[in-house]
């Protein structure tokens, strides 16, 4: 043996992996303990780490470290100018009142009054209504969509904010790496070719800095001069609209906005604008001053894995416990959180009708999997969830005695609530209220109740493999 080289014999390098696994494992444990929140979570990630080694580190370094908060804090959030303290309509409930002063609690942000909200029903409705926004803008045009297809109906947004652009219209647009094709996107290579500046959220090619797979934008904004704002959970594609897509279809709720929320609407955008070019849109033309053009006061609510996380949770918690009649939630992913759900056994315990609308087949067969198995656990969810057949009901909804309802892109499920980057908007209104209970009233009208009984009386096999799928409830 030659003097000064090392024994590499496979007992040295035995121990020298099992020490790389000891430190790596030692390492995510640290990282684990100083950044989870949730035990469980937290217990699930250092099992992981020391249970499997090398995979498990390689795991939580791609799943579980939360990279976007840290570069949210570096850039900051853009600050428009400050809105008013706006109080509760003073026609509103006390407890919808309560709600209201819960939520400004949590946001930081003023109710903004005087608005005109319209409700759009489906591609087949919005899309229209976007895109005679688009012709007719002016000045600006901020667009973010976490899917933009390349199709007939994502070819229709291209040629409206090209031409917006080509008639000297500052256009921007915002699209989700994951939702609109990572590798490749034609709906951003055709805007790229047209001229029109367009950007993915959260795109890198180094390994080291790619969260594409478990955080996403799910925001869904079109604002127009800074003064017309839609949201919704409407999507740009074929598959939106009936008269479009081939075959099956999402079915979908979106609204359009005219007055002071829409600048809510626009710091939104402007922020994740910020966050994905490091351009900042502080030109007036995209923060006009805006007027009072109807009677809603609306609140836009931003959550995401930043700052933001954990608002959205807390105020669907404070709406079940402040509800005193009714709660009506429609979305197409059910999978709620343990403190979610004793929110909802609480409101019905106290004898709050409490209905639940799922589609009966959503768009993914493991995800339905993942639902029946999460709601035969949940204490009172099987006897108030009713399934609504085809078309797949793609909405967002939530409306409290008939004085409150939300509508955006969140869903109840932990991809929503914990890592995706949403926007959905409240309304004090009866009336909007009224409009939105009257969609979900037809929904329900075609359903039929899930049922305690029948999800026990499944198959073992088909009960062993929802269960299975329940599992991976963090990601789905």
């Amino acid at each position: 043996m030659l003097t000064g080289v090392p024994d590499l014999s496979p007992d040295w390098l035995e121990t020298l992996v099992a020490l790389a696994y000891a430190l790596a494992a030692l390492a995510v444990t640290v990282h684990v303990l100083l950044t989870k929140r949730d035990v469980r979570a937290a217990l699930g990630w250092i099992a992981l780490a020391w249970l499997t080694p090398a995979v498990g580190a390689l795991i939580y370094y791609g799943f579980g470290i939360n990279r976007v908060s840290r570069r949210a804090t570096r850039i900051g959030t853009f600050q428009g100018a400050p809105a008013p303290a706006v109080p509760a309509p003073p026609a509103l409930l006390p407890e919808i009142a309560d709600l209201a002063a819960i939520v400004g609690r949590v946001t930081g942000h003023a109710l903004a009054p005087g608005n005109a909200v319209a409700l759009f029903r489906g591609g087949d409705e919005a899309y229209p209504a976007m895109l005679a926004a688009i012709h007719e803008a002016r000045h600006s045009i901020a667009l973010a969509s976490y899917i933009f297809r390349g199709d007939r109906a994502g070819q229709d947004f291209i040629d409206a904010l090209a031409g917006a652009q080509e008639r000297g219209v500052a256009v921007r647009v915002l699209i989700d790496s994951v939702g609109s094709g990572y590798v490749y996107s034609s709906a951003l290579r055709r805007l790229h070719a047209r001229g029109v500046p367009a950007a993915r959220f959260l795109h890198t090619w180094l390994p080291w800095r790619m969260p594409f797979l478990n955080l996403r934008n799910h925001k869904k904004l079109l604002i127009v001069d800074g003064a017309i704002g839609f949201t919704g959970g409407l999507n740009i594609g074929n598959e939106y609209a009936a008269t479009l897509a081939r075959g099956d279809y999402a079915d979908d709720v979106h609204i359009c906005a005219h007055g002071p929320i829409t600048r809510q609407f626009m710091e939104s955008f402007a922020q994740d604008w910020a966050f994905t070019t490091g351009e900042t849109l502080d030109q007036e033309i995209w923060w006009p001053p805006l007027a009072q053009t109807g009677s809603v006061c609306a609140r836009a609510v931003r959550s995401g894995p930043d700052t933001d996380i954990g608002k959205l949770e807390a105020i669907l918690g404070a709406a079940l416990a402040q509800a005193r009649s009714r709660v009506r939630i429609v979305t197409p992913y059910f999978l709620p959180d343990q403190k979610l759900q004793f929110a909802i056994a609480q409101a019905a315990l106290r004898g709050v009708a409490v209905e639940i609308l799922i589609p009966e087949h959503c768009d993914s067969a493991f995800i339905d999997w993942a639902m029946r198995a999460h709601i035969q656990f949940l204490s009172e969810a099987p006897d108030l969830v009713r399934v609504c057949p085809a078309p797949f009901d793609h909405a967002k909804l939530m409306t409290v005695d008939g004085e409150w309802c939300l509508v955006g892109s969140s869903n109840w499920d932990t991809r929503s609530l914990r890592l995706n980057f949403e926007l959905d908007v409240e309304c004090y209104d009866r009336a909007l209220t009224g409009q939105i209970d009257a969609l979900i009233d037809g929904r329900l009208a075609r359903s039929r109740p899930l049922g305690r009984a029948a999800l026990a009386a499944r198959p073992v096999l088909m009960r062993l493999r929802d269960a299975a799928a329940r599992l991976f409830l963090p990601y789905l």
